[in-house]
């Protein structure tokens, strides 16, 4: 079991959601007297160039990020959950609508797609949030479709259908208990993702907007000073690459468990 990488995004998630607790100093506090600092005892992780301290904006800027990327990956997982197992249970005309509409989606490189759809809107936590989730649930689906149809063949399936048992029974009560280490799987894949997609957005000024903050935002803050100033962009760096890392590792776990019980 991955106990490191668990251990790493728990402290990840306890360091965003309650460091402010320990660690009190305001991110949005100016200081002409503390421009682009280095790390120090005053400042653990130095300042950006105007001054505001590196370590609480990571604090406050990882809630944002961390809620974007679980909350994308949920919901974008969900949808992927919904319309995959439909397909594969139901066939027929809703399947050949499902297999048009993926490859509709998929016709788009998704993170151009991401930049199409971002460039309409103002983004907020919430907007890239359903946007995201909008652009990422065709793997998720087309993973359940298949193993829906394996489950759709089985004996027990004819025979309950045969008896005339609600569809929605069967879908909650005999698939999604059979589907659902695919859906976590995917679901740990999809927050990275997510973390990832929103982070290249807010580097490319078409994430979140201050004074709202990232992750991502302070990574590209610091794009302009990375050559005096490494620490402004090494840092939210360093976090995003730990979660991402974490959740593959998770994720490889998860997928070797599902392996094993099938092979079994």
């Amino acid at each position: 079991m991955p106990k490191f990488s668990i251990f790493i995004l728990l402290s990840v998630f306890v360091f965003s959601f309650f460091g402010s607790v320990i660690y009190a100093i305001d991110a949005y506090t100016l200081d002409s007297q503390a421009i682009l600092i280095p790390p120090s005892f005053e400042h653990i992780l130095g300042t950006d160039r105007l001054g505001r301290d590196i370590l609480a904006r990571l604090i406050e800027g990882g809630k944002t990020s961390l809620i974007i990327g679980v909350g994308s990956a949920f919901i974008a997982s969900l949808i992927g959950l919904l319309l995959g197992s439909m397909a594969g249970y139901f066939r027929g005309g809703f399947d050949k609508g499902f297999i048009i509409l993926v490859d509709l989606f998929l016709t788009f490189p998704t993170f151009f797609l991401l930049l199409a759809l971002v460039s309409y809107v103002n983004a907020s936590s919430w907007v890239l949030i359903v946007i995201i989730s909008i652009t990422g649930w065709m793997t998720t689906a087309r993973l359940i479709r298949s193993e829906s149809f394996k489950i759709t063949s089985q004996p027990y399936i004819k025979i309950l259908n045969i008896a005339k048992v609600g569809r929605l029974k069967i879908l909650f009560k005999y698939y999604a208990p059979l589907l659902a280490p695919i859906y976590f799987v995917s679901f740990t894949f999809g927050v990275g993702g997510a973390i990832l997609a929103e982070s290249g957005l807010s580097f490319l000024g078409l994430g979140i907007v201050a004074p709202q903050m990232s992750w991502g935002t302070i990574l590209s803050s610091g794009k302009d000073v990375v050559e005096i100033a490494w620490w402004v962009s090494f840092f939210p760096g360093l976090m995003i690459f730990l979660v991402t890392f974490s959740l593959i590792n998770i994720s490889n776990y998860l997928q070797q468990l599902t392996n094993k019980k099938e092979i079994k």
